[in-house]
């Protein structure tokens, strides 16, 4: 009986190795599952690295990239008075220019003046204030442009048509951000024709 006890109070270990078994193979799934956690957070963390590097690419291809506004003469300028001798020439116009800037950021510029010729010889000018031209966008500015021809060669006022010359540079900087300054200055040189019978501008060309 006592000996019946003892063997009841230490049992015999397993001699199948089952029970060992299974908790190795529990253990080689534990791991297993911290490999395929790994490898997933791996797999997120990289798709996230391309991501951003590309975002980055694609905000300095677009948004950060400065480009050079445009400023032109408008065709909606109008011709008020003209006035054509035989050898010279009054027109009074309201000039309508424009400040075109396709940049993500506003570009402030200097006031400047614009020039404008007759075959080569100034007959008068305007000028530009300081201002701004908001990201996207073209700032539109009406001027009154008094031109006189004192004394020009040949006969004008056998020409229906005077040809005439706009040039001028704008300086100024474009703001990314409310942080980056990049300078950009921008040349005007633009050929219209004005009509003298109908006062019709009938053309503006700029390059």
């Amino acid at each position: 009986m006592a000996e019946k006890e003892q063997q009841q109070a230490f049992p015999l270990a397993p001699t199948n190795g089952y029970a060992r078994s299974d908790a190795e193979a529990a253990t080689a799934d534990k791991e297993e599952l911290r490999r395929q956690k790994r490898k997933k957070y791996l797999i997120y963390f990289a798709a996230f690295v391309v991501f951003q590097t590309l975002i980055i690419v694609l905000f300095s291809l677009t948004v950060m990239k400065v480009k050079t506004p445009k400023f032109r003469v408008r065709s909606s300028s109008s011709i008020n008075m003209v006035d054509v001798q035989q050898t010279s020439f009054t027109l009074n116009m309201n000039a309508q220019f424009g400040v075109k800037n396709t940049n993500f950021g506003p570009y402030k510029y200097d006031s400047t003046t614009v020039y404008f010729q007759y075959n080569g010889i100034e007959v008068g000018s305007a000028i530009i204030p300081k201002s701004k031209a908001n990201f996207l966008s073209t700032k539109k500015i009406n001027v009154p442009v008094d031109l006189t021809s004192a004394s020009l060669s040949g006969n004008t006022s056998n020409s229906e048509i005077l040809t005439l010359t706009s040039t001028a540079r704008l300086t100024g900087k474009v703001e990314l951000m409310l942080i980056f300054k990049k300078k950009k200055a921008v040349n005007m040189n633009c050929t219209m024709d004005v009509n003298t019978r109908t006062k019709e501008l009938l053309s503006v060309a700029c390059k």
